[in-house]
């Protein structure tokens, strides 16, 4: 396999990703699938994390959405049905 076709097969993945977490934040509910709701709320997320703030919010989000997953799976260990 060609070093773009990888490539490319490995943005893709990170993009199905990305859209995935955007899907499990509820963000697609929340802005009714409005792509330009959601793409303002990513700007304002973004200009708000810029400048003298931007490593104490990272942080932020970085315990918030690891707390986020260890809930997941703690759930989904409880459940009956993950076996």
């Amino acid at each position: 396999m060609r070093e773009g076709q990888v490539k490319r097969r490995e943005r893709t993945r990170q993009l199905i990703e990305l859209g995935g977490l955007v899907v499990k934040a509820g963000l697609v509910d929340l802005a009714d699938d409005d792509r330009a709701t959601l793409y303002g709320a990513f700007l304002t997320l973004a200009d708000q994390s810029r400048g003298d703030s931007k490593a104490s919010a990272l942080a932020r989000w970085q315990r918030k959405g690891k707390r986020a997953f260890a809930a997941e799976q703690d759930a989904a260990k409880a459940s009956p049905l993950s076996s």
